[in-house]
């Protein structure tokens, strides 16, 4: 503890001083509070509900500070405790991956409507961080072969890690940008989740996102290139009649429809998260 204050040891009394550190977060103070202290104790925020009276050991204590200090400076909760969940998942996560957000779950369940449930497809989940999508649908496909491919060496560690954490088989790695490690290879169904932020878009400088990889999000010169090259790419691996499906902006939902029309994909469409914003969208290689 800073030696400007008075030593607290109650883990109510540690909380309600947390709180106070992280007023700036609003309502979210108390829970993001409640997530770093049981992450410092290794307990669930029922056990610290259930036990307020208990008197955190001073190194627990320290690091509970060492962590708030962090949080008070703008680091993401995920990276703080190293885990976010995702579908019905616990993923490992670094500052090497993008941070899994609900909206992407929207994704998911889109594929899986067009993926039968005894389906053995072959799929490609393109830029796959920390595996979140690849592993939700061998999951929920187990007949199904998904293949993740990242540029990012590192990510795809984590990735590897989350998939063995899992016990997940029918997922394989490649280590490349999007499709150059698919060469030659057709699939019923692609996926991702590709950087779409505008680079001059302010909210690079705000919150989470300053702390996330920049070239994960950011997609010069307008937020499109990625998007173009996947849908532009991915023609020539989709068996006919096979799905893209692409996570984007809230904004961007009609270029990307129009994106899909000019490559010759048909029934563009666009789905909407629980927030009412344009976030997939998706088209098919006509059969």
């Amino acid at each position: 503890m800073p030696p400007s204050q008075t030593p607290v040891t109650s883990i109510e009394g540690l909380l309600q001083q947390a709180c106070a550190r992280l007023a700036a977060h609003g309502e979210s103070a108390r829970l993001e509070a409640e997530v770093l202290l049981a992450h410092t104790l290794g307990k669930t925020r029922t056990w610290l509900r259930t036990w307020p009276e208990h008197a955190p050991s001073p190194e627990q204590q320290r690091r509970f500070e060492a962590l708030l200090q962090r949080r008070a400076a703008g680091e993401p909760i995920a990276y703080l405790t190293g885990e976010r969940d995702f579908w019905d998942m616990r993923l490992h996560v670094t500052p090497d991956t993008l941070i899994p957000r609900p909206e992407t779950e929207l994704l998911v369940e889109q594929a899986l409507q067009r993926i039968p449930r005894d389906a053995a497809w072959r799929i490609a989940d393109l830029g796959t961080g920390s595996g979140a999508i690849a592993l939700a649908l061998a999951r929920e496909r187990p007949a199904c072969h998904v293949i993740a491919t990242d540029i990012s060496a590192a990510a795809l560690a984590v990735a590897r890690g989350n998939t063995e954490r899992l016990g997940v088989t029918n997922i394989e790695f490649r280590h490349g940008p999007w499709l150059a490690p698919l060469a030659g290879e057709r699939f019923q169904l692609i996926a991702s989740n590709p950087p779409y932020v505008h680079p001059d878009d302010p909210h690079l400088k705000h919150g989470d996102l300053r702390f996330e990889p920049a070239a994960a999000l950011g997609s010069a010169p307008d937020g499109l290139h990625d998007i173009r090259e996947i849908a532009h790419q991915a023609r020539g691996h989709l068996q006919p009649g096979g799905w893209l499906l692409l996570e984007h902006g809230h904004d961007q939902g009609p270029a990307v429809r129009d994106i899909l029309t000019a490559q010759g994909y048909g029934e563009p469409a666009t789905h909407t998260d629980l927030s009412g914003h344009e976030r997939i969208t998706l088209g098919r290689r006509p059969a």
